[in-house]
């Protein structure tokens, strides 16, 4: 939310007209645009309502293309009665569309999708080029930022930017499709008839990525780099948050490719296949793009059956996100639950 609401002060800056008698007051403006560009995320309150509001609502109404004029509209008439002696709110409207469209474009790069036409469908889109936090994308509208604030006179600094962050994002996609045609290669080399192959972008660098080949019921998927030409040395016990998150990834001739079943072995699959079509999960089969089973536990009282989505395997990390499974006890009724950690579960409904 951080970097959607700098992105919004710079774009804001950048769109200030260079003179006008009815103009926002530019440091106004600049906070409005922050402001604005902060405000699509205001949804994460449905997730005080339900674990399941999370899913089925961030990045909905409030993230839509269909939705945005509204919100400008309602949002600048706010502004009017906050400044009464302001420019009115159509000259607020303006402003506050721009940071709301920064913000659902932004989130359109990433992987977890963006519900962009909600309410009209609920379909999650995204290009997948950037990771869910990028600090060279963040640094780059910071850094316009600061130059802003030494040439406040000017709005070149704040339009240098936003073309240098664009050009960052066409960078991001040349390398996703890099990525792809890697994935592509090794699926004819192992004459695997791939259903998808894609590139999903890992954090610390735009050169990391994890590609997956996607074949009927299981998945192969390589963590690698397109920069490095040697593998990392081995990380020391005592390695940082960060060396641990970039350390994983692999030169493309030294790529190990790891197959992962969909369902499990053989002895799994069935019971994985009924939880999986369990009327109570289909929120799960919306939200995952690429479930996979992660483990069943049989106990005396009760049986579980977790799965998570490959999108969101990220080596380095404390926990996996988005884990969902369900439960049954000797009564042999499903229940869904989250698995928060590794033996912590809590009910969604």
């Amino acid at each position: 939310t951080l970097t959607h609401a700098l992105s919004g002060a710079l774009l804001a800056r950048a769109t200030a007209p260079a003179d006008s008698a009815d103009a926002i007051p530019l440091r106004r403006r600049v906070v409005l645009g922050l402001l604005a560009a902060a405000f699509p995320d205001i949804d994460v309150v449905a997730s005080w309502m339900s674990p399941l509001a999370y899913l089925y609502h961030h990045r909905g109404i409030t993230h839509s293309w269909v939705m945005l004029a509204l919100w400008a509209v309602v949002l600048a008439w706010l502004c009017s009665k906050v400044w009464r002696n302001g420019p009115g709110w159509k000259a607020y409207a303006g402003v506050i569309a721009w940071g709301i469209a920064v913000h659902i474009a932004g989130d359109w790069m990433t992987s977890f999708g963006t519900m962009m036409f909600a309410p009209l469908s609920n379909a999650r889109l995204g290009i997948g080029t950037t990771f869910i936090i990028d600090l060279w994308f963040s640094g780059i509208i910071i850094a316009g930022l600061l130059v802003c604030l030494m040439w406040r006179a000017s709005r070149i600094p704040a339009v240098t930017g936003l073309f240098v962050l664009c050009g960052y994002v066409v960078f991001q996609y040349a390398q996703m499709r890099e990525a792809v045609a890697f994935g592509e290669q090794y699926a004819r080399a192992a004459n695997i008839q791939a259903v998808t192959v894609i590139a999903l972008p890992r954090p610390m660098s735009p050169f990391h990525w994890m590609v997956m080949v996607e074949e009927g019921d299981r998945y192969h998927y390589a963590l690698v780099s397109l920069s490095r030409k040697e593998a990392p040395p081995p990380l020391p016990p005592d390695a940082g948050f960060f060396a641990r998150l970039g350390a994983p990834y692999l030169p493309l001739p030294r790529a190990q490719w790891v197959p992962v079943p969909r369902w499990g072995g053989d002895t799994d699959r069935a019971l994985a296949t009924e939880v999986m079509a369990q009327p109570a999960f289909e929120f799960f089969r919306w939200f995952a793009q690429y479930p996979v089973l992660h483990r069943i536990d049989i106990g005396k009282a009760e049986s579980c059956v977790w799965f998570q989505d490959l999108r969101f395997f990220t080596p380095g990390r404390a926990a996996w996100p988005f884990r969902y499974g369900m439960c049954r006890d000797a009564g042999m009724q499903w229940r869904a639950y989250e698995l928060l950690g590794d033996n912590t579960k809590t009910m969604v409904y």
